[in-house]
């Protein structure tokens, strides 16, 4: 498809309903044109082997396909298939030229209720999660099932799936992911259906193959007059008919690469309450890494698209290698043991960055001293306080409440067999010294993840932080030197200490601490 179209209809009249602008949105297969009310959704002509749009006639085929199985789960959204012709002036929804392309023409979403955005907004409730649950249950439950269905979940299918992934994958290695994390994800895979073969069996037996929606994530979930899930796999056969178990996995992915790990309990409860699928749990990681890993080749694919910008081309690369890297996080977790890691440092110096990327990886929770400070006075996280050094919220006695609290969270996490990562300065041996001995009293491992970087660096990250209006930290720089001066330096006793420079590479970082913690 030439762009040439694409451009002439971003002109508002060539539509059949009067609109006062028209916005382009890119996917890697599609060109979404929205409209005031509307959104007209263009197949681009191309060919990855999974899909094949290169014909104008495949290109109607699917979608007609799109609008009748997007109708089951969306039906007052997909409104039909358009046609767009040739004239004087070029592309037109109008008048009677020769039809040059088709396109799935949509009733617009709003987008301030799309679940992605709720998720980053921190607007999406518990009963939310529970809602998108039931919607998706219920669908499941009626979902087409045959013999023909049941045949897509064989273990040949599942492997040529695997198969034409790491394929696919391989173009953009050391582009997206290195040798290294593509071997990991490669063997576990391998090996874990090696081992589960009957597990895939009786999947097949249980009635669990089914004629799903195969693109469930929080991009195509909408909260507005009840729950609208769009976009559903409608280019291949082979990636609908699948395990209903690979359907919601896709979801639990995008709860955890947003950080809200908590919601894919709430929807998993839900969920195996209302459909009785307790033996899903066996197999649910499997295809959480297995979604990772595919959304990281789509976000790839976009690196090659001419139609994208050089800033989609950033954005997209950086989301290819946070999926790649939270697929093999997933893998990592096998190996994890209970443990209590404990990120020190000044403030600036990197540690809360780290320690996040770290809970992202390992799938762990995080105690944030910054944040348990602020609750327990009872004021929003991100609100900023300008005390004295020392004083109001960061008194002695309000400081020893707030590593009180970080003490009975990690012990809790403990208790429950969980391992958890604990982010504050920490710049007292004494409140260094608890945390040790609580690993000590239970027997688990302990480490110290000790930060620093250049003087310079952190006087620039600590003049930033001024414009986040997110950070809960209120470190500042007329506070540092106060506590650099009072940091009492970690001896050798006090535990298995790593020590990194963060003014280097984030995901270097990262890998010196899995290293020292035998998971790499």
């Amino acid at each position: 498809m030439e762009q040439g179209i694409i451009s002439q209809l971003l002109n508002p009249s060539v539509y059949p309903d009067a609109t006062q602008s028209v916005n382009l949105i890119q996917t890697h297969i599609s060109f979404l044109l929205l409209t005031d009310d509307y959104v007209y959704k263009i197949k681009k002509p191309v060919d990855f082997g999974f899909l094949n749009f290169t014909t104008l006639d495949r290109r109607r085929f699917y979608c007609e396909e799109e609008v009748r199985l997007n109708r089951r789960l969306c039906p007052d959204v997909y409104l039909g298939v358009v046609q767009i012709r040739d004239s004087a002036n070029g592309a037109t929804f109008l008048g009677n030229g020769e039809i040059i392309e088709y396109a799935v023409k949509m009733r617009r979403l709003p987008e301030d209720r799309m679940l992605e955005k709720l998720l980053k907004e921190d607007k999406v409730e518990d009963s939310d999660i529970r809602r998108i649950a039931a919607v998706i249950a219920e669908f499941h439950k009626n979902a087409e099932r045959s013999a023909e269905i049941d045949r897509f979940g064989d273990i040949s299918v599942i492997s040529r799936n695997w198969a034409e992934n790491f394929r696919q994958v391989s173009d953009f290695m050391c582009v997206t992911i290195n040798r290294r994390d593509f071997d990991i994800i490669e063997n576990w895979v391998l090996s874990f259906i090696s081992r589960n073969r009957d597990l895939f069996e009786e999947r097949v037996r249980g009635g669990f193959i089914r004629d799903c929606d195969g693109d469930i994530h929080a991009e195509n979930i909408c909260l507005e007059d009840g729950i609208h899930i769009f976009d559903c796999i409608e280019f291949n056969e082979r990636f609908r008919y699948i395990d209903t178990a690979a359907d919601i996995a896709f979801l639990l992915m995008d709860f955890d690469y947003h950080g809200r790990k908590a919601f894919s309990g709430i929807f998993v409860e839900e969920y195996r309450s209302l459909t009785r699928d307790t033996d899903m749990i066996r197999i649910l990681d499997f295809y959480k890494i297995y979604r990772a890993f595919v959304r990281g080749k789509v976000e790839s694919f976009k690196l090659g698209d001419a139609n994208m910008t050089p800033d989609e081309k950033k954005t997209a690369g950086e989301k290819a290698e946070r999926h790649f890297r939270l697929a093999r996080g997933y893998v990592l977790r096998a190996k994890l043991e209970p443990a209590v890691i404990m990120f020190s440092g000044l403030m600036g110096s990197g540690k809360s960055t780290l320690a996040s990327e770290l809970a992202f990886e390992l799938g762990l929770d995080l105690a944030r001293s910054d944040v348990v400070r602020k609750q327990l006075a009872g004021i929003p996280p991100a609100e900023r306080r300008l005390d004295e050094y020392g004083g109001g919220i960061y008194s002695p006695d309000f400081s020893g409440k707030t590593y009180e609290s970080l003490l009975k969270t990690a012990e809790t996490a403990i208790t429950s067999g969980h391992g958890i990562i604990i982010d504050a300065s920490f710049r007292k041996r004494s409140d260094r010294g608890a945390f040790r001995m609580l690993a000590q009293k239970y027997g688990v491992p302990f480490y110290i993840v000790n930060t620093s970087c250049p003087e310079e660096l952190i006087k620039q990250r600590l003049k930033s932080r001024i414009l986040d209006t997110g950070e809960p930290s209120d470190g500042r720089l007329e506070l540092f030197y106060r506590q650099k001066a009072e940091f009492e330096n970690i001896s050798g006793n006090e535990g298995k200490c790593i020590t990194l420079d963060t003014s280097g590479s984030i995901r270097n970082n990262l890998d010196e601490i899995l290293g020292i913690m035998n998971l790499l």
